[in-house]
């Protein structure tokens, strides 16, 4: 099955279930695809499906210490439900561990002496770890082994 009809039939069940919070997370992905799919004419994947829920993962989490900083601790519980309800979705995350151990592969494969090269390291590394791990996380490891 794939995951469009997935998300169809989850939204279904919390629908049914009354469980809004569940509902609208789902219905704004499925209007995220929906719209990419309008734009370009064209039926998304399965890959492209889970870089639409990564973005509005990573769209929920950069909302987090905005509202933090606007004292809405319930909009922050309710962003961070989201994510978890959004994470379901996403293929297992790498660990930190084996984040670092890809990163250091990926570095000696392309050869990267310094600094300069981040943008050769990046551009290797991230088909690797796409919708694995946060772009921001990999780029600070990638910084941290070239230095």
């Amino acid at each position: 099955m794939s995951l469009k009809q997935v998300l169809l039939d989850d939204m279904k069940a919390a629908m049914k279930d009354k469980d809004t919070l569940r509902k609208n997370a789902i219905t704004m992905v499925r209007a995220g695809i929906l719209q990419i799919e309008k734009d370009k004419k064209t039926e998304l994947d399965d890959e492209a499906i889970l870089e639409v829920i990564a973005k509005a993962v990573k769209q929920r989490k950069d909302s987090i210490p905005e509202f933090e900083k606007g004292n809405r601790p319930d909009l922050v519980e309710d962003l961070k439900r989201e994510i978890d309800i959004l994470m379901a979705y996403l293929p297992q995350q790498l660990s930190e561990d084996e984040l670092d151990s890809i990163v250091s592969q990926t570095i000696f494969e392309v050869g990267a002496q310094s600094a300069k090269d981040i943008g050769k390291v990046m551009k290797a590394l991230l088909p690797k770890t796409k919708g694995r791990a946060d772009g921001r996380l990999v780029n600070e490891l990638v910084k941290k082994h070239l230095d």
